[in-house]
């Protein structure tokens, strides 16, 4: 866990009079303004000595009088810089050697790079009103930062965190910012980034053909009549090209979502503060906060208002949330305070491929679909998305991590040699872990075509690079025909597969700092299990660094296998099948979930009835999709998780405090949670007329008994919820609370996504556990 200060053991050691006193800090320590802090708070005290960034973190021997040594050790661990964060620290006492006056060296280079890369952090207050004060020499300049704020893992191509590492190495400093830079009392002390109009990167707007348009503000200024005017506009941002539209023009977001190819799937909206927000969602003080706080995600809101002419209902078509972020960048503020309107703020890229992160790309990618360009010469080292996050329990789940959380630094508590993980095939991301660290990358998306599998490997060798370091042996997931796996067994390094399930219950471990034994919960749509089959109902027993299949819920056929994603109609008769046999196809309800034509029934019933190219599934996904086929909710999908959306929303609205009943029986593959009397039931409250609203919040508040019932069995006293199926605030929170209840510690998912882009981060904390066995 990240602490705020030492550990207890190195808080104040007794000192001799007259000593020199050795810090060595690991953590978040570079890129925060720390070598600034130390400097600042040393000269106050009258201390001499000097401090240094290190590959490792930042290293400073001061000399002094025992009592300044311990009012400095006191404020030293009180009053850090906003930003950072002291994971471990050294302290040692040694014999004076007489420094004069108290200095900032160089970096030094030697030893395993360890350091803490800082995420892309949002302009901070300071920075924000130079860039609206037209006395100030930074009036209007879209790249104004200091050591609070501004791009850091998108620009950084080497350790230490210093200017000759970053890409703004190319823009050398100009007398006034060489000064600031160089001043230890200005914020911009080592501020790498550090520039102004004069010296640093500017902005261009250019054409289709990459012909520029204008220049500095002007560009800007042309660039908000354009999209006033219902254009689409490619911006490129800290970490990568964003697609912008006006989100009030209907005509305009269809156009994009046409061009994009993204039919359905919700777009983000940027809007100018946080007054705005306000008038279209509903916000509570948690959500405010992580809107307005350092990392400045797209948190999900409920919208308060749909009327016509605020936000165009195809933003999120059929969805009672927009995901909403904050102006996080000066260009971002210097464009919402010119516009004064909402605009779609979207990932730069076509539906299942990576983000661009080169203008000249951008052109070649993009130039179906944006209408002008608005680019700028600071080169950006590697991808990074905007994040996403919502406010569960009253506190902050990262869904998406990517600019203001990646890299996520993760401490082990014993050393392993390094590891390469590959993560998943879907929402994916990459991990490294050498020593006691793992750093997990950002977002890298779903790996549907050649483009994004290159990405992968950009992003691990990115990854490798950065931290100098060579895997000895690569993990990844069972299943052989995920991309990761390819790029996996590709590496030629020796090879480890984990199970999808576990890695996620691992994963969940991980993000709450806590050993086995636990009852993992690992619900989703599909990950290949030990037994060949597709799982993603499963209760996992994680013991001793291993897992045993303790339950799940009962197995059944999906006709047309990977299709059934797509069309949950295909779960539907694969539910009913299960219970009434090649009889469900006369059955009444097969009109209410799409009507197989004349010529589908047969084909369906065949593969139903001879097990062809409809494979077994203990699903959760596959369970919601069902449902949403037999209450009418949803018949096709237009994305990922799209039907059990549309079921989560049904049941938000309603009172129904009862469940359905379900069966629990053991056989030799665990317990098997029998759902048929559900549906059983639902089937016949259909039949009746019942409320599709009270129906979907009993199947919930069902979902979460058997969790309950599944866990008490168990014996376990604690609970791990991990899996896309977990991003259901509904039944998250319904069974958190419950178990709860039944006197047992539930533990949910926080910095680490509960989807699959946590999965590369389980991945690695398996193969922890074997090299620390076969020790």
């Amino acid at each position: 866990m990240l602490t705020s200060g030492p550990e207890k053991n190195d808080r104040v050691a007794a000192v001799p009079a007259a000593k020199r006193l050795r810090l060595e800090v690991q953590g978040t320590v570079q890129g925060v303004g720390f070598r600034p802090f130390v400097y600042r708070l040393a000269t106050e005290l009258g201390l001499v000595g000097w401090v240094e960034n290190s590959p490792q973190g930042v290293v400073l021997e001061i000399e002094g009088s025992a009592s300044s040594l311990d009012v400095f050790q006191v404020r030293f661990a009180s009053e850090l810089p906003p930003l950072a964060r002291i994971e471990s620290q050294k302290t040692a006492f040694l014999e004076q050697v007489g420094y004069s006056r108290f200095t900032v060296r160089a970096s030094s280079f030697a030893g395993t790079k360890t350091a803490t890369v800082l995420p892309d952090v949002a302009t901070c207050p300071d920075c924000l009103k130079e860039i609206f004060d037209p006395q100030n020499r930074r009036f209007r300049y879209p790249f104004t930062n200091c050591t609070n704020c501004g791009p850091r893992y998108s620009i950084i191509e080497a350790l230490p965190y210093d200017r000759a590492n970053t890409t703004m190495k190319i823009f050398p400093m100009c007398p006034e910012c060489r000064a600031e830079y160089e001043d230890p009392a200005n914020r911009r002390f080592h501020a790498q980034p550090n520039a102004c109009p004069v010296c640093g990167p500017h902005i261009e707007l250019w054409d289709k053909k990459g012909t520029a348009i204008a220049s500095r503000y002007e560009a800007l200024v042309l660039l908000c009549d354009a999209l006033r005017a219902g254009s689409i506009v490619a911006l490129k941002g800290i970490g990568g090209f964003q697609l912008l539209v006006d989100a009030r023009n209907d005509e305009a977001v269809s156009r994009l979502r046409r061009l994009k190819n993204r039919e359905e799937k919700p777009l983000a909206v940027m809007m100018p503060d946080i007054d705005a927000v306000t008038k279209i969602c509903d916000v509570s003080k948690e959500e405010r906060h992580l809107l307005m706080s350092t990392a400045a995600p797209i948190v999900l809101l409920r919208r308060r208002s749909s009327k016509a002419g605020e936000i165009s209902l195809s933003v999120a078509p059929g969805n009672p949330y927009l995901g909403v972020m904050l102006p996080y960048s000066p260009l971002h503020h210097l464009l919402m305070a010119e516009l004064k309107i909402y605009v779609v703020a979207t990932s730069g890229n076509l539906s299942d491929e990576p983000i661009c992160i080169d203008e000249h790309d951008a052109l070649d990618r993009l130039g179906n679909i944006a209408d002008l360009f608005l680019v700028h010469d600071r080169p950006i080292v590697r991808q990074v998305d905007d994040s996403v996050a919502r406010i569960i329990l009253g506190h902050p789940q990262v869904l998406r991590s990517a600019r203001g959380f990646a890299p996520t630094a993760i401490t082990l508590k014993h050393d392993i040699s390094p590891i390469l993980a590959t993560g998943a095939h879907l929402k994916n991301s990459a991990a490294i872990a050498s020593g006691n660290r793992v750093y997990l990358s950002q977002h890298v998306g779903d790996l549907e075509s050649s483009l994004a599998f290159d990405t992968l490997g950009k992003v691990a060798e990115s990854l490798c690079h950065l931290y100098d370091l060579t895997p000895q042996s690569v993990v990844c997931d069972l299943h052989p025909d995920y991309l990761s796996t390819r790029y996996a067994v590709q590496t030629g390094l020796p090879l480890t597969q984990v199970q999808h399930h576990f890695a996620h219950v691992l994963a969940c471990m991980a993000d709450n700092g806590i050993d086995s034994p636990v009852l993992g919960v690992s619900w989703d749509g599909t990950g290949l299990g030990s037994d060949n089959t597709i799982w993603g109902g499963e209760f996992l027993l994680v013991k001793d660094g291993s897992f045993a299949r303790f339950g799940h819920l009962r197995p059944f056929r999906i006709p047309g296998g990977e299709t059934a994603i797509r069309e949950p109609r295909r779960s539907a008769i694969g539910l009913l099948y299960d219970i009434f046999g090649s009889t469900a196809f006369d059955r009444a309800e097969i009109s209410s979930i799409g009507a197989f034509t004349t010529g589908e029934a047969p084909i369906i019933r065949k593969m139903m009835e001879q097990g062809i190219n409809a494979p077994i599934t203990s699903s959760a996904g596959r369970l919601f999709d069902a449902v949403a086929s037999i209450l009418g909710i949803c018949q096709s999908t237009r994305f990922e998780g799209n039907a059990a959306m549309k079921v989560e929303f049904a049941a938000e609205n309603s009172t129904a405090t009862e469940s359905y009943p379900f069966d629990i029986d053991q056989e030799a593959s665990g317990y098997v949670i029998d759902w048929r009397p559900m549906i059983r039931e639902i089937l016949n409250e259909a039949s009746r007329g019942a409320s599709v609203t009270d129906m979907t919040k009993r199947f919930h508040n069902t979902l979460t008994e058997m969790i309950v019932a599944m866990a008490t069995r168990a014996g376990e006293k604690n609970v791990v919820l991990t899996g896309g199926c977990f991003q259901n605030r509904l039944l998250t929170e319904r069974t958190v609370a419950r178990l709860q209840d039944e006197g047992l510690t539930p533990l949910i998912h926080r910095r680490i996504p509960p989807n699959d882009g946590g999965l590369a981060l389980g991945q690695i904390m398996a193969a922890a556990n074997m090299q620390t066995e076969s020790r």
